[in-house]
């Protein structure tokens, strides 16, 4: 049996009780750490499941899955996945692939920072299509045109995008990835951007303003840019709040 566990947005201390009874009934325990920075002790994870879990890599839930689908085969096997556990494709073509070689499936979700970023009081049904911003270096300084035209199109339908900043070594800053919407007219310097930072920690900042303003403001990772549509007057007055 496959089961992907959601983690949450922050730490341990966001588990549901569903996963922690799922992990304890595991004969297998993994976590993935690469799609997101997380913030809590894998040690008091540990605690939490009465087992050792084993962190892995993309590779082996993309191009060396095939080891993990076997073990899951003969062994109750758990993977521990940051936010909800389908929000990334990987992690859905995992649970599909599973799914082909017959082997039972189960899902725990969890927050996700889709879903969170609704505490900025923008109605969640007014998100369009949501983008992430690559690091320069891994699309040789190009940027994806489709990213581009994603933000355009729901623009001009009146529809927020949500981008997510990209994750290697590192997080990407919400100053790096500003410069590169504004070098690909993603967005202009007097455009009025939503950033949210650390959503689901005690520390969660959420802040409205000019990306001419912002830019010289630090931020925590991870975070992520929402570039507003169209405001309804309640969203509007929400916002008010978040300004610096």
């Amino acid at each position: 049996m496959l089961t992907l566990v959601g983690l949450g947005l922050h730490d341990e201390k966001d588990l549901t009780l569903r996963g922690i009874e799922a992990i304890r009934r595991a004969e297998k325990v993994y976590i993935e750490l690469y799609t997101s920075k997380w913030f809590g002790d894998l040690k008091k994870l540990e605690e939490i499941a009465g087992k050792e879990i084993k962190v892995i890599e993309r590779s082996d839930l993309e191009e060396n899955s095939e080891r993990i689908l076997k073990e899951a085969k003969e062994k109750n096997t758990v993977i521990l996945v940051q936010g909800d556990p389908l929000v990334q494709t990987t992690h859905a073509a995992l649970v599909l692939e599973a799914k082909k070689k017959g082997i039972e499936t189960e899902i725990v979700h969890n927050s996700s920072v889709i879903s969170a970023v609704a505490e900025t009081g923008l109605h969640a049904q007014k998100f369009g299509p949501y983008v992430t911003i690559p690091f320069p270096e891994k699309t040789k300084g190009l940027i994806p045109k489709f990213l581009i035209e994603t933000i355009k199109e729901n623009k001009k339908r009146g529809l927020h995008t949500l981008c997510l900043l990209d994750v290697a070594e590192r997080c990407m800053s919400v100053k790096e990835a500003l410069e590169i919407l504004i070098k690909a007219k993603g967005l202009e310097e007097n455009s009025e951007i939503v950033i949210c930072s650390k959503l689901g920690s005690k520390n969660g900042v959420i802040t409205y303003g000019r990306v001419e303003e912002l830019m010289e403001k630090e931020f925590e990772p991870p975070s992520v840019i929402i570039i507003p549509g169209s405001l309804h007057f309640t969203e509007k007055e929400h916002l008010y709040f978040f300004r610096p």
